[in-house]
């Protein structure tokens, strides 16, 4: 018995005397002066773990020609396919591999510092922003070798309450200042969520977490890519609806009807949002960094402004279509257009005249950053950052408003499908029994003459706005909110174009016929 004792105390001393002892490997590296992040993965593999259960802590050799699995805890479990160990191993002869794997809480994660900038990038914050589901991290390491852009992906399971409704799958990625800071980021990374349960498939070993209620953010390279296609669109828009206001006061001259005047006093609200926007980027890089002035502000007021009025005349447009599909021609108000106007100019001027008596109106400072993972302050003439309730006023007035809008025009919208599709049904059940099986060119004209005609309407009720929710899931939703809604006034274009069109005579068949879907468009849009 003392004999082997013996032995033990002596393999318990070569272990000791082989490697770091693995529960302080951590505390060290916090302690260094390189990235903590890079010494606990080197150091890591050639660690002694003395007891036999660590919590939180999982490390074994495992046969690199098969499928590898470890749970350092009940809510973390991890599988690696066997090319992924293969690789890891390297050029060794040896069939095992180290596989380590690690929870490390997420406050040991500094992400980089601000610093400031007074160049005016109208994007989003950089990278992904959020709370680390659970506060804790998952460290995955196997092999001698840095494992990156696998053919088959590890998977990560990350157990989670019903609380937990959005979340992102993430890796730590440092800073190339080697400041011991970084971030969040999702390059190589897929998430699935089964409702308990968040799978992160990532084609490397790194640190990973989940990222819950995450912020989807842009690098710099795309942010200076938005912020061009914002000022070239809104460039755009600027000029192109001067030439529809100039097509629609044509149009009334030769025609007075109720439907043109509405567009005009939304095309005319939306050519004061874009320039209100342009002279607010613009100005606030002409004037020192802690200079605001009367100017600043009094352009943060006609960009509040314009966008109420926007919004407004969007509305009014939805109510005036209920009125045409709903009521169609047993209706008369008395000054109509005045009474539109009332509403749609006056609740904007009232609202921004209450919020300039409070001064809510100055510069407003936003984060960005650079592809040094350094955040930067830009600003814009638009509430102030300094007004203590600027937050309760912006999201009633540019959150909630807009919201109500788009929901209420999105139920006219549907009810101008409905009525579409009424017609549909109607004119097919006395023209044909076979219905859609015997569709001619007339017929697939008149289709996408409706298509066109839902398209046209969706820009004019400012449906393209609702593009706003995809801005924080993907990136792709980001640029379609940017390239759509910047160009809106070349849309607007467009859409007057086609009333130009419809207004002068066709001697076609198909629109004389008054059962005719476009017939009943073009006179109901028209009066």
């Amino acid at each position: 018995m003392w004999i082997t004792l013996f032995f033990l105390t002596l393999v318990w001393f070569a272990e000791t005397q082989a490697g770091d002892n693995c529960e302080f490997v951590l505390d060290e590296c916090l302690k260094g002066d390189v990235p903590w992040t890079r010494c606990y993965e080197d150091r890591i593999g050639s660690c002694v773990q003395k007891g036999r259960f660590t919590p939180g802590f999982v490390r074994l050799r495992v046969n690199s020609s098969q499928e590898a699995e470890a749970s350092p805890t009940f809510n973390h479990r991890i599988h690696i396919p066997s090319s992924a160990l293969r690789k890891s191993r390297g050029t060794a002869s040896n069939e095992e591999v180290l596989l380590v794997a690690a929870v490390i809480n997420s406050t040991h994660f500094k992400l980089s510092p601000p610093r400031k900038r007074r160049m005016f990038i109208p994007a989003q914050p950089i990278h992904m922003q959020g709370t680390v589901m659970g506060d804790l991290v998952l460290a995955v390491r196997a092999g001698n070798y840095a494992v990156r852009n696998l053919s088959q992906p590890i998977k990560l399971t990350f157990t989670h309450n019903k609380q937990a409704v959005v979340g992102t799958c993430v890796f730590w990625q440092e800073s190339e200042q080697e400041d011991g800071t970084g971030h969040w980021s999702t390059e190589g990374c897929d998430t699935n969520d089964n409702g308990m349960e968040f799978v992160c498939s990532c084609n490397h070993m790194s640190f990973f977490a989940v990222l819950v209620n995450p912020v989807l953010t842009v690098d710099e390279t795309n942010a200076v890519t938005l912020s061009y296609i914002t000022y070239i669109g809104s460039a755009l828009s600027v000029i192109f609806t001067v030439i529809s206001l100039i097509i629609y006061i044509c149009l009334q001259r030769r025609r007075p009807e109720k439907a043109i005047g509405v567009h005009m006093h939304l095309t005319g609200a939306l050519l004061c949002l874009h320039l209100s926007f342009l002279l607010s980027c613009f100005w606030v890089r002409l004037v020192n960094e802690t200079e605001e002035g009367w100017v600043c502000r009094g352009l943060g007021l006609f960009l509040h402004w314009s966008m109420l009025a926007t919004f407004s005349w969007m509305a009014l447009e939805g109510f005036h279509l209920y009125l045409l599909l709903v009521r169609v021609f047993n209706i008369y108000v008395r000054r109509y257009l005045l009474k539109l106007s009332l509403v749609g100019w006056g609740f904007p001027t009232l609202t921004v005249l209450v919020c300039g008596i409070v001064s809510v109106y100055g510069k407003y400072s936003l984060e960005v950053s650079d592809n040094n993972n350094q955040n930067s302050t830009a600003q814009i003439c638009w509430m102030s950052s300094q007004f203590p309730q600027r937050l309760l006023v912006s999201y009633i007035t540019t959150v909630a408003l807009p919201c109500l809008v788009i929901l209420y025009n999105s139920c006219m919208l549907g009810l101008v499908v409905f009525k579409l599709w009424e017609l549909r049904r109607d004119r097919g059940g006395t023209e044909s029994s076979s219905g859609w099986k015997k569709v001619n060119k007339e017929k697939r004209s008149r289709l996408w003459k409706d298509c066109a005609t839902v398209l046209g309407l969706s820009c004019v009720l400012g449906l393209p706005w609702g593009l706003a929710s995809t801005t924080y899931i993907s990136l792709p939703g980001i640029y379609a909110f940017t390239i759509i809604n910047s160009l809106q006034g070349v849309f607007l274009f467009l859409w007057s174009l086609a009333l130009t069109c419809k207004s002068r005579p066709d001697s076609n068949s198909s629109v004389r016929d008054t059962s005719s879907t476009q017939k009943m468009m073009t006179t109901s849009f028209n009066n």
